[in-house]
């Protein structure tokens, strides 16, 4: 049986799990209140934190899931992550607009990595 690894675990959720090479993030949130842009640039280091803390980096992405409050900030959002993501490492990614957990959020990331 392999071993699963939980990191930043809390009474509701982790922040990230770890199994069989795999690394499965929560969904990230930025600061209430922000901008997008910031709300992104806070989103994108906390995953480059956790991918590090889980021995994977953002060259190892497999998918991403953007969930964006209001797709009108779809181009503000695509101008940090274009500038993020590792030129040829783009992940599989989807971008959809939902109501998120507060009103105050405006964006919300969610990926799946490979382990180094």
């Amino acid at each position: 049986m392999s071993e699963i690894k939980r990191i930043e675990t809390g009474p509701r959720m982790s922040q990230a799990v770890v199994h069989n090479g795999n690394v499965y993030l929560a969904g990230q949130v930025g600061k209430p209140g922000e901008s997008v842009t910031e709300q992104t640039r806070e989103v994108l280091a906390q995953i480059d934190r956790l991918l590090a803390e889980c021995g994977s980096d953002k060259t190892r992405i497999l998918s991403a899931q953007v969930w964006l409050a209001d797709m009108a900030d779809f181009a503000e959002m695509n101008a940090v992550w274009d500038g993020w993501v590792a030129p040829g490492h783009a992940p599989a990614r989807a971008t959809g607009e939902s109501a998120l957990a507060t009103p105050d959020y405006k964006v919300e990331i969610i990926v799946v990595a490979a382990q180094n």
